[in-house]
């Protein structure tokens, strides 16, 4: 038998940064997506997908030309096969999880990266790729072959684990301290709206840092201040702007946050008062937090959240807020009261 697991993930900075090649900070937290296969006399895998009462079968004589959107576990074989892996021993296998779907924590890249992990189990490879490259193929199969305006983000953090650094214009990443105190997190019971979402912030971001380097040829957002943001901002077109003010500003919280969580002691006021900005950016720049998740963040603070921000695309969701002991509680019952489906405490998890 096979199993394998992958973790759910949370964006702490640098939402809608990583399509800019802006960095990103994100962690990995104990919600998982697990994968459990045992061998079949076939050349088919049989799917059984618990959580949604959906079943697949797939003959690995396939030639897999056509494929659905979001049809991650034939993406995922395509790429493979073309890194040279071939597949043929039939499995049952079943799936399930305790991450929320559509919520912002990255399930279906959990899915992606975990099922990675047990076709190279099945192919008695496992051990011999790093986890940088799991995370690259599960970029390129949930990402790049359905052409999907994400970036990789997702797939980077789930494969390698931990909280990191993202340089996503290099692709390279740095483990950072993963000292956010206790935390929060709240199912608002709105499904997000990620293509959408994602789609608008992508084309105005980039549109507006365009504008910028065609103006000033030398202008790297890699090194952008918030006195770029004022001095550049007459070359701007104004649809673009918000999103223009997003970019330079959450680039500057990242890397405040950034040096916090690499020096030797956090604090999490400081650290609580930068995720609640970013939030503000989120909301009101980028316009991803819906008005009832507003509100539910908006309770999460007033009961003593240091800090509280919506998780991942937007448009619906989870919300992940910063507590301590004597708070937690607190926070976890204004996010009821506020509407929120679920509210419960998570942690950080390290490389698995």
């Amino acid at each position: 038998m096979i199993q394998v697991k992958a973790p759910a993930r949370i964006c702490f900075f640098g939402d809608h940064q990583d399509y800019l090649d802006l960095p990103v900070i994100a962690g990995t937290i104990n919600r998982y997506i697990y994968i459990e296969g045992t061998p079949n006399s076939t050349t088919n895998l049989f799917l059984q997908f618990i959580d949604i009462d959906k079943d697949m079968s797939i003959d690995l004589n396939e030639q897999l030309n056509t494929i659905h959107n979001e049809d991650y576990i034939r993406s995922v074989l395509v790429v493979l096969r073309k890194q040279g892996f071939h597949f043929t021993q039939g499995y049952d296998i079943k799936i399930w999880g305790d991450i929320p779907i559509n919520a912002g924590v990255s399930s279906s890249s959990a899915l992606v990266v975990a099922w990675i992990r047990f076709l190279l189990t099945a192919t008695n490879q496992d051990q011999d790729i790093s986890d940088i490259q799991i995370g690259q193929w599960a970029y390129e199969a949930e990402v790049t072959y359905f052409n999907q305006p994400g970036g990789l983000m997702d797939q980077y953090t789930i494969a390698q684990g931990g909280l990191l650094y993202i340089d996503t214009l290099k692709a390279e990443t740095q483990r950072l301290r993963a000292d956010f105190g206790s935390l929060v997190i709240a199912e608002s019971g709105i499904a997000k709206q990620t293509l959408t979402v994602l789609q608008n912030a992508k084309t105005y971001g980039r549109a507006a840092i365009a504008e910028v380097q065609k103006n000033v040829p030398n202008f790297n957002m890699q090194e952008a201040g918030e006195e770029d943001y004022k001095e550049y901002l007459k070359y701007v077109s104004k649809p673009y702007q918000a999103h223009w003010y997003a970019a330079v500003y959450n680039f500057v919280l990242t890397q405040n946050a950034k040096a916090m969580l690499s020096s030797s002691t956090t604090d999490h006021v400081t650290l609580g008062k930068w995720m609640n900005a970013h939030q503000v950016i989120l909301q009101e720049r980028i316009q991803n937090t819906p008005e009832v998740m507003q509100k539910q963040i908006k309770a999460a603070l007033q009961a003593g959240a240091l800090g509280a921000k919506i998780i991942g695309s937007g448009g619906g969701g989870c919300m992940v807020a910063m507590v301590s002991e004597a708070t937690k509680e607190k926070v976890i019952l204004a996010f009821l009261k506020a509407g929120a489906k679920k509210a419960y405490e998570i942690t950080l998890t390290n490389n698995e």
